[in-house]
């Protein structure tokens, strides 16, 4: 189609047909004044759209005929299709996502960008991601549409060139949407005393000089704050995810990158998602990169950094080893991300750890329920599976589970359960072997 270039938000919304396809990148890739347009038409017939970890309620998933598929649930996707809208979820670790999208072969690509420079260059911000090479595809097709939308809240990061240049130019652009629209603002939640006990335990894991990955969520954040304020020091960063926790730990003058690798010298990430703080802290920073995932979440590549350790988290473990990270009560909770790829990529090297740490149990209308199971069951679903899992970390302690039988396994993981799961779970485990 003829390059259309400056359009509005409702503008580029336009180009869209009622019956249609449309790719979007994860979360902080999300163009959204041109979803928000989206949401304000009524006429679809039979719209598809592809994406990951939503940040906003756009509306337009609440149309009649129009299809969200989503390769990593957060909360957004959680309340919609709580609430019945046509919100389905597609089994996929990250870096299946291009695949993924160059099968289902979206007419309408759309991603979110920092600011054109002066050469008419466009920072990717805060996502390399899965996509960075469909959309270059994309724009390069004249029977497809790549929309970027651009914004000043959205600050310009740095990739790796000549390789991984992490921008588009605005003449592989269709049309461009210029907007006010700012990144999700993600603080960390509050710690309580179970999680800075869970901390405490996976703090001695983690050696002077460590190469680190971590998670989402209180417990990782509280980690990299611990280290951030403790006396240690010389720590590279390898994480899927840039947090507020890793920018805290490179303002504390703990990050040196100087024993990681191919990457020395660099943080490396695929995309970052905090506080305004933390964007306006990537703006121009050129000590953190970012990489398309399946450079990033490359197994050879995190097992090539020294002394790595990866921290996650899991919604349950059985006593057999087996992780469910992405589903609780038999639904779909979050994703696959890249859970599997950071454990796999420790467990590599011998001076490698993978941490995953959790509450031991949680609360429900009818009590107390532990997060170390028996099995699994037909409640949850694995997303990591046993031979992947190193240590496991609760506020009663850590199992080291590498190189146990199943049986050395199951005792160890029944005594980091709750006290009152424990002989229940110690019985179980004197029958695995």
């Amino acid at each position: 189609m003829p390059t259309l270039k400056a359009r509005s938000a409702a503008e580029a919304a336009s180009i869209v047909r009622p019956s249609d396809s449309l790719a979007i990148g994860l979360g902080p890739a999300h163009p959204g004044a041109f979803l928000h347009a989206l949401g304000d038409r009524t006429d679809w017939t039979d719209l598809r759209v592809f994406g990951a970890l939503l940040t906003d309620l756009y509306e337009v998933f609440t149309r009649p005929n129009v299809q969200y598929r989503s390769g990593f649930f957060g909360p957004a996707e959680r309340f919609l299709r709580d609430s019945g809208a046509a919100i389905e979820y597609v089994p996929a670790d990250f870096r299946r996502f291009e695949p993924i999208v160059q099968r289902l072969a979206p007419r309408v690509m759309a991603t979110a960008c920092a600011p054109p420079d002066a050469d008419g260059w466009m920072s990717l911000s805060l996502h390399a991601g899965a996509l960075v090479d469909e959309w270059h595809r994309c724009g390069a097709d004249p029977e497809r549409v790549l929309v970027a939308e651009y914004s000043p809240a959205f600050p310009t990061t740095l990739g790796l060139p000549p390789q991984h240049t992490h921008r588009l130019h605005v003449d592989e652009v269709d049309v461009l949407v210029e907007s006010d629209a700012a990144p999700v603002n993600l603080p960390d939640p509050e710690p309580d005393d179970v999680d800075r006990a869970i901390a405490d335990e996976a703090r001695r894991f983690i050696p002077d000089e460590a190469t680190l990955q971590t998670g989402i969520g209180a417990i990782p954040s509280l980690i990299a704050t611990m280290l951030a304020e403790g006396d240690g020091g010389g720590y590279g960063v390898h994480s899927e995810m840039f947090t507020n926790g890793l920018m805290r730990l490179h303002q504390a003058g703990k990050v040196t990158n100087a024993n990681k690798g191919e990457f020395d010298g660099f943080s490396v990430t695929t995309f970052a998602a905090g506080v305004p703080e933390l964007y306006d802290w990537l703006h121009g920073n050129d000590q953190v990169r970012f990489l398309p995932v399946d450079v990033v979440n490359d197994a050879r590549m995190i097992a090539d950094n020294r002394r790595f350790v990866s921290i996650n988290g899991a919604t349950a473990v059985d006593l057999h080893g087996q992780v469910a990270a992405d589903t609780v009560g038999g639904r779909q909770y979050s994703g696959a991300g890249g859970h599997e790829d950071f454990l796999a990529g420790a467990g590599l090297q011998l001076d490698d750890t993978s941490l995953l740490c959790l509450r031991s149990s949680t609360e429900r209308p009818e009590g107390r329920v532990s997060r170390i199971v028996a099995n699994l069951g037909p409640e949850m679903v694995v997303t990591t599976p046993r031979h992947q899992v190193d240590v496991v970390i609760t506020e009663w302690g850590a199992a080291e589970l590498q190189g146990m039988s199943v049986r050395e396994r199951a005792e160890a993981l029944a005594r980091i359960a709750h006290p009152d799961a424990r002989a229940e779970l110690e019985a179980a485990a004197a029958t695995i072997g």
